[in-house]
């Protein structure tokens, strides 16, 4: 039971690593193509959709089989030890 919950967990942080780089290649895409709406300006912008999306799945893949893993990886992320620290000092 435990191994099945700690690879779904993992699966969805992989999905969150992955999502990042494909949200910015998304956004990337937007601004080359909504200004000039053409058949070029398409396929750069799908091009480029596709390299974030490439980029997110070997970041998150390369993380994923790290000892530590995704979950740890958010957590480090988002870890703020500054502040902890300034509570320390009260």
């Amino acid at each position: 039971m435990t191994k099945s919950f700690e690879r779904i967990t993992e699966l969805i942080g992989w999905l969150r690593i992955a999502a990042s780089p494909l949200l910015i290649g998304l956004f990337a895409a937007a601004v080359v193509y909504f200004p000039n709406q053409t058949t070029t300006t398409l396929v750069i912008g799908v091009c480029l959709a596709i390299f974030g999306l490439l980029i997110g799945i070997m970041l998150a893949t390369k993380i994923f089989k790290s000892k530590k893993g995704t979950i740890w990886f958010l957590s480090r992320t988002r870890a703020t030890p500054d502040l902890n620290n300034q509570d320390e000092g009260k």
